[in-house]
């Protein structure tokens, strides 16, 4: 293992802010895969995630189990700064590093970041981003890839190798293009952004799931000679499902107290009671939620008081 800085500069009053590399395998070989950690201050398990498998893949080093042409790239974090303040943004000027791709050299300090950190990562044939949800809530460890025609199609097939329960690919709107994903896309990388179910905080169930992922994923890349020891978790063949197919089920007029239930990962049929919102004064059912199509909850919100027309469930419809 080597240990390296990607990018440093200087923050008032503490000291300097380290963005910190490890990279495994043969230094001179063809790179093969680059993988990133928490890009928001916030996220705790994906930077979790990351030094579980830099201690991993550390170990696997050392029993030689390393293809000794190739090597791999791991960047726990990429914003030291706002995680070490509890700011899930940069704290400065509220800028997400994540919608800062592909950067400037000589802009902002987030799209100097971004621009350090992709003139890197741009460099492997493959790249894995682990990524915080955007909704808040429960949900099933998965794939994501925004599409972008040719080399998302190539990514798309390889994506199964991770061998989690789903594989989505959604269509990219103008927001995300200044994601890495989409940038690392455009240069020529298949990307993937992986998700667990945790961000403020750690689940070492979830966080199992995904550090075995990637492990499949590097065997099957050849990065690995075979696979580690005492693997845990998902192992079946992924379900590609374009992210518009999720069926969603929303409050209508209602607000109050949320009651599921029903689980992630449960079967659910059509016309079956999901979930029900109750009055936040005196309890009584205001609306209930039932499922509009058979399949599997997907998604699940977590709150305990909801609003009007919030998504509740989404459902893989069968």
């Amino acid at each position: 293992m080597r240990r390296g800085i990607v990018f440093q500069m200087e923050v008032p009053h503490r000291e300097p802010m380290r963005i910190r590399g490890f990279e495994f395998g043969n230094e001179r070989g063809a790179r093969a895969c680059a993988i990133v950690g928490s890009t928001r201050g916030n996220e705790v398990q994906q930077t979790f995630i990351c030094a579980r498998l830099v201690s991993m893949l550390a170990n696997l080093e050392q029993e030689g189990l390393f293809d000794t042409r190739m090597s791999v790239l791991v960047l726990p974090c990429i914003n030291p700064f706002s995680m070490n303040v509890n700011q899930r943004f940069w704290p400065v000027d509220r800028t997400d590093i994540n919608r800062s791709f592909p950067g400037d050299a000589d802009g902002g300090t987030t799209e100097r970041i971004a621009a350090s950190i992709l003139r890197v990562a741009q460099t492997y044939e493959h790249g894995i981003q682990l990524c915080s949800f955007n909704q808040q809530g429960d949900f099933l460890p998965h794939v994501r890839i925004a599409y972008q025609g040719p080399i998302s199609d190539r990514s798309a097939v390889l994506a199964r190798d991770f061998c989690l329960p789903y594989v989505l690919t959604r269509v990219p709107t103008s927001y995300d293009e200044s994601t890495l994903n989409y940038v690392w896309q455009q240069n020529g990388t298949h990307a993937f952004s992986l998700y667990s179910k945790a961000t403020d905080r750690i689940d070492k169930g979830s966080a199992q799931v995904v550090t075995d992922a990637v492990m499949r994923f590097l065997v099957a890349r050849g990065v690995l000679r075979s696979m580690p020891k005492k693997m845990t978790g998902y192992g079946a063949q992924s379900i590609l499902l374009p992210e518009s197919d999720l069926v969603d089920l929303r409050t209508k007029r209602s607000a109050g107290f949320l009651m599921s239930s029903v689980r992630v990962g449960d079967r659910v049929r059509k016309g079956q009671t999901l979930a029900q919102v109750l009055d936040a004064f005196d309890t009584h059912v205001l609306e209930t939620l039932q499922s509009p199509v058979d399949g599997r909850v997907f998604f699940m919100r977590t709150d305990s008081l909801v609003q009007q027309h919030m998504v509740v469930l989404r459902i893989v419809p069968e």
